[in-house]
């Protein structure tokens, strides 16, 4: 318990207010809400800074990688609204079994090199951890970008990881908006596989 109250009174304002915006972010996102990439442009430019100084460089780069795909997120949203023909609602798409097992494998084989690389380099004690949410958040946040179903079930898994990683680094109210980000995922899930399933039959996404 003094932990915690330890913790919590180490919060800074600017942390508070990244936590805000990143939850906004990730409701907005789950209603296919264009408004979500505002949100996240703003929250990630806190937190390159925050994780900087917490000693996580792969999250700080991670960050800084979030940014641009704020950006791209909006405009490919955009086009997939303007390109729509018929009532909205073919814009989630899906992709094979076979396709997510190949992904997995390979980013989980370069999230262990890159922390190997990394050793020397940084003193970092959850630096494979770091590399892992780092690794397989690049990729999902494209899945996201591309508008595909299954990326929610990728950020179930990587927000627990993540929140575990912020609460050992003393990013307290980061570990807990993390946790809310796995309902958050559960509740993105439900809601893009019924606008899917809403939609007329269409091949595989390229």
């Amino acid at each position: 318990m003094a932990l915690l109250a330890s913790q919590w009174a180490s919060q800074s304002g600017w942390e508070i207010i990244a936590v805000v915006l990143a939850l906004a972010y990730v409701w907005l996102a789950a209603r296919q809400n264009i408004w979500c990439w505002p949100c996240a442009l703003v929250s990630t430019a806190i937190y390159s800074w925050l994780f900087w100084e917490h000693t996580l460089p792969l999250q700080t780069v991670l960050n800084v990688y979030y940014l641009g795909m704020a950006v791209y997120g909006w405009w490919h949203w955009r086009a997939l609204a303007n390109n729509d023909n018929d009532n909205g609602e073919k814009e989630v798409t899906t992709r094979p079994l076979a396709y997510h097992l190949v992904a997995v494998v390979t980013l989980l084989l370069i999230s262990i090199l890159l922390a190997g690389v990394l050793r020397p380099y940084f003193n970092a004690q959850f630096l494979y951890v770091d590399a892992l949410v780092t690794v397989f958040s690049l990729f999902t946040t494209y899945l996201v970008t591309q508008k595909v179903l299954e990326n929610w079930l990728y950020w179930i898994v990587i927000n627990m990881l993540a929140a575990w990683l912020y609460w050992q680094s003393g990013l307290l109210l980061t570990a807990v908006l993390f946790l809310g980000y796995f309902g958050f995922a559960v509740y993105g899930y439900i809601k893009w596989r019924g606008s899917y399933l809403n939609q007329s039959p269409s091949p595989y996404a390229a």
